[in-house]
């Protein structure tokens, strides 16, 4: 299957400090892969580096099967790759159709350069609806919405640029069970349309089993175990923690 996103043997060092030590993972088209991992464990530094924010201190990064070297977070977004952060960088006051076109906002022409308002209410709409985004209206301030609501903004957001990749920094946390379903039924079905792929941080190993095709786990600035969703398991995954956590205590 082709890879829209391949790192081979990224390390970032951080002067006497190694975030990432020697990195390699795909993201399969159309595929969603879980990245797991405890806190510390540099799925932050890998997510920075693969959005451009961060250049890697050596290794190699391929997007579609041609290697780049990701200079900024534009030329990121320029070949297709946005990311989702944990604050969604959602401004609260504003409306829904703001959010989605914030920093984007469609003009009318001429030289006042007016915001065409109702272009990007339509558009919100539309691009929401397509989604399965189920919200009160495109009108209402985003501070108003449920945590999964404004998580799915910021999801629709990042497709509505066209992003082809989509890089989730723990699209679940601190959510109930109801808010998380909406979320997950939001990246199944941009899974089932196959025009996205979508690598996630998380840290709930039974809600990434049922959502990714593939997992890595991460310790310690490296890959430590990667397997079909399919084929693994929490018990077994715990297994490895478990054993990590006994032999760091045992020195």
């Amino acid at each position: 299957m082709t890879e829209a996103l391949r790192a081979e043997n990224l390390t970032k060092r951080f002067g006497a400090v190694t975030a990432l030590d020697g990195v390699s993972l795909a993201l399969r088209q159309g595929e969603i892969l879980g990245i797991l991992g405890d806190n510390g464990a540099g799925k932050s530094t890998l997510i920075k580096i693969l959005t451009g924010y961060e250049t890697p201190t050596t290794g190699r990064l391929f997007v579609d099967g041609l290697e780049v070297s990701l200079h900024s977070v534009d030329h990121a977004r320029s070949l297709g790759i946005e990311c989702v952060y944990q604050d969604l960088a959602l401004a609260n006051s504003l409306s829904v159709y703001h959010n989605m076109f914030l920093n984007r906002e469609i003009l009318y022409a001429g030289p006042l350069r007016l915001l065409n308002h109702r272009a990007m209410r339509r558009r919100a709409a539309e691009t929401l609806a397509s989604m399965g985004v189920n919200i009160p209206s495109v009108d209402v301030p985003v501070e108003r919405l449920s945590g999964g609501q404004r998580q799915a903004i910021a999801v629709a957001r990042a497709v509505s640029t066209d992003a082809r990749i989509l890089l989730l920094d723990e699209p679940l946390a601190a959510m109930g069970a109801r808010e998380a379903a909406l979320i997950i039924d939001l990246l199944l079905r941009l899974k089932k349309e196959g025009r996205h792929s979508i690598a996630m941080i998380m840290h709930n190993y039974a809600q990434t089993l049922d959502i990714a095709d593939h997992i890595v786990l991460m310790q310690h600035g490296r890959v430590t175990y990667e397997k079909a969703a399919a084929a693994t398991s929490v018990e077994e995954l715990m297994d490895i923690v478990r054993r990590e956590y006994r032999a760091t205590r045992n020195g």
